[in-house]
């Protein structure tokens, strides 16, 4: 790791891989699936560094943050080691910032740790309950004899043009900023331990979400919801509408024509979202 911010500690018995820079009010980001804290720090991270105490983690199993193991990886679980690891950092009160699976990580960060969720923002945030399966592709990776069978084979034998290439289908319909895709290390994603928890995590969050859900309504902090149009990846009618009608006071803005990646596509609009639950929650 050549990242001076970046390093990893030790948390409950489990490594865990952060990034931290600036000062002032904490500012808690946590990545989508398949992905790593790198998403981040291409540029939402360096951006709030002025005036926040920014902190980047790896979630448990992906990048490069040790893995919490088949039936203990739901957003509870990740929520419970990495509200550990943000009091091991100092952290009083936070603002908790997740994209897509870790917008589940958030609300579950605030339901069952109230004291250090000072607000949230959801980045097309994966929280309500869904019809219909997932792809094959998980439903094999994510089972014990694919882990053992696909997912080597996967990983050794995937090119890196491949791996640009999804994330190309994931910005869509945008554009990939220059440099992201060398930024973010595909090969942190193509590890195999990486692909079999990013796998057991995704076919298991519908059932963590429905469970989830029904506490929304309890919420009593500020809760910002950036959400594109165009994201098929996690509906903007099926995840952050219901969402906005469960939590009271909760806000949400839908950017027009803009898939799964609003913090790209709409820079500003993610920092403003920051900016409000960070003033609302009298941190700033």
């Amino acid at each position: 790791m050549s990242d001076p911010h970046s390093r990893i500690i030790e948390v409950a018995g489990r490594s865990v891989h952060v990034w931290q820079a600036g000062s002032g009010p904490a500012v808690i980001l946590l990545h989508g699936a398949g992905g790593n804290l790198r998403d981040f720090t291409f540029r939402l991270a360096p951006d709030l560094t002025d005036r926040y105490t920014v902190i980047a983690f790896d979630r448990p199993g992906l990048g490069l943050s040790e893995g919490l193991g088949r039936g203990h990886d739901g957003p509870a679980e990740q929520a419970a080691l990495l509200s550990l690891a943000a009091g091991q950092l100092g952290v009083g009160q936070a603002v908790i910032v997740g994209h897509s699976y870790g917008g589940a990580v958030a609300m579950a960060w605030a339901l069952n740790h109230p004291d250090q969720a000072a607000g949230i923002v959801l980045l097309a945030g994966a929280t309500q309950p869904w019809e219909g399966r997932l792809g094959a592709y998980y439903r094999i990776t994510g089972s014990a004899l694919g882990g053992v069978t696909a997912v080597p084979l996967i990983a050794n034998l995937t090119p890196r043009r491949a791996a640009l290439n999804v994330i190309e289908r994931i910005f869509a319909p945008d554009l990939v900023p220059d440099g992201y895709g060398s930024h973010i290390r595909p090969e942190l994603t193509l590890q195999s331990s990486v692909l079999r928890a990013n796998a057991r995590q995704v076919n298991d969050l519908l059932e963590h979400v429905t469970a989830m859900a029904p506490r929304y309504a309890t919420l009593d902090i500020p809760v910002e919801m950036i959400h594109g149009s165009a994201d098929d990846t996690v509906p903007l009618n099926v995840h952050s509408i219901p969402l906005a009608a469960q939590v009271p006071g909760a806000n949400l803005t839908v950017l027009e024509g803009v898939g799964h990646m609003p913090h790209h596509a709409d820079p500003m609009a993610t920092l403003d979202a920051i900016d409000r639950v960070a003033t609302r929650a009298g941190l700033r």
